[in-house]
């Protein structure tokens, strides 16, 4: 009996299903279109590439399975990764109020190499702001955004936008000067 089921089943004809489709095939193409833009405004924010790679690994790891195209939009993962970076900067401020530090940061040789001195000392000052001003500076000049789409990203005002940058910017020429 067992062999007359595998004769019939060698002689019949064979049917190849269909290609699969990936639920998540909008995800994978939204990842592939904005994720160097998305590391990039991370780097400003975190200050280095593998951590803002890590926050944004983390924000499409979660939204794997809840991807819902036209519903979640550029904005929507822009305020994600932004409120992943500043877990990351909190994260840091507390690990560094427990820990004495011992040395300061230091680029390496290539990295100091590809960076020019000028653009190093506006990183660092950039670096230096408060939260708050960093983010208005990478959202609006950075990314380009307008003052309604940085305001709906950062979750005040559009006149906080404002004010927030200008204040920003005005400690930026106080501490670079003509280099800004």
């Amino acid at each position: 009996m067992d062999g007359e089921i595998l004769r019939l089943a060698e002689r019949a004809p064979r049917v190849s299903a269909p290609p699969a489709v990936s639920p998540d095939a909008g995800l994978v193409a939204f990842y592939r279109d904005h994720r160097l833009n998305l590391v990039r405004l991370a780097v400003l924010l975190v200050g280095d590439r593998e951590t803002a790679e890590d926050v944004v690994q983390d924000v499409f790891a979660r939204l794997h399975g809840k991807w819902r195209p036209g519903v979640t939009t550029l904005a929507y993962v822009r305020t994600c990764v932004l409120n992943g970076s500043r877990s990351i900067l909190r994260r840091r401020a507390v690990a560094l109020r427990r820990v004495e530090r011992v040395t300061e940061s230091v680029d390496s040789a290539e990295t100091a190499a590809l960076i020019g001195e000028s653009r190093r000392e506006v990183l660092l000052a950039l670096g230096r702001l408060p939260r708050r001003q960093r983010e208005a500076l990478v959202l609006r000049y950075y990314l380009d955004l307008s003052d309604a789409e940085t305001s709906e990203i950062m979750r005040v005002g559009e006149s906080t936008v404002r004010s927030t940058t200008a204040r920003a910017l005005a400690r930026l020429h106080r501490e670079l000067g003509d280099t800004v």
